[in-house]
């Protein structure tokens, strides 16, 4: 099976990247300011970008790229399949020396996802799943939380998405908690550890498109922050927010973002 396949050459991937970024965490390092305003990059970032574009493109020349620290260009727009990568995601937390940035390698079909892996080198955690499988951690099998009452969940965001103006059906009481990536994020949820994972903030594809994958295959509910379908692959690649949640909670949870 080609997703199978194509899945097995992504943890492949993320594991020879995670090797690279090893050899920079917790070292002296080279960063600056991205000039779009979009924040830092490192050294690391651009040496993993690198073999990731080698190593992938060379595996499967006709699919198409995108990724954080590559000029995007109409290319990959024309091209069956493409893949969607972030080569460090919380690069401020592998700047000041965290152990919870990730790489996020995934792999749209036309605009779906079909296989997609988030690695943390510094904890050795890798999550990966496919279309048709379920999704696992460093092999083992996940389940999203039963969760379905907002008030009392455990959600990952940060303050300025509790602001009441998110919320016209109330504010949810629910136990806040936050980690850097984004793609970390969404693969807790994925595992069950928290409840879910809100941003209202516009989220680029490379950050969360392997994880939305690895999400929905462990029963969790994934959408932008309307409630829509993600889409990926797409012209803009952004989503409107997002809202990952167990099953039960999602719909709960949206609800309070609407005026009742």
């Amino acid at each position: 099976m080609q997703e199978a396949e194509d899945l097995a050459l992504l943890q492949d991937a993320a594991r020879e990247a995670g090797h690279v970024a090893m050899r920079y965490w917790r070292k002296a390092l080279k960063s600056w300011d991205k000039p779009d305003g979009t924040g830092p990059v490192t050294e690391a970032d651009m040496e993993v970008n690198t073999l990731l574009d080698a190593r992938l493109r060379a595996a499967r020349p006709g699919y198409g790229w995108l990724s954080e620290e590559t000029a995007d260009t109409p290319d990959r727009l024309t091209r069956a399949r493409c893949f969607i990568i972030d080569p460090i995601d919380g690069t401020r937390a592998f700047i000041h020396g965290e152990d919870t940035f990730a790489i996020a390698l995934g792999l749209a079909d036309g605009r779906e996802m079909v296989a997609g892996v988030v690695y943390l080198p510094a904890l050795d955690r890798l999550y990966a799943a496919r279309r048709g499988g379920p999704a696992t951690r460093n092999g083992v099998a996940l389940s999203a939380s039963t969760a379905t009452e907002p008030d009392g969940a455990k959600v990952l965001t940060t303050a300025p998405n509790m602001a009441a103006q998110h919320w016209p059906g109330g504010v949810p009481a629910l136990k806040r908690s936050f980690r850097p990536s984004l793609a970390y994020r969404i693969c807790l949820v994925a595992e069950g550890r928290h409840d879910a994972m809100i941003t209202f903030r516009d989220a680029w594809e490379w950050d969360i498109a392997a994880a939305s994958l690895i999400a929905e295959r462990a029963g969790a509910v994934v959408t932008d922050a309307r409630g829509a379908t993600l889409r990926f692959n797409a012209p803009h690649p952004q989503a409107p927010g997002i809202i990952a949640a167990a099953p039960g909670l999602h719909g709960p949870l949206l609800a309070r973002t609407r005026t009742p």
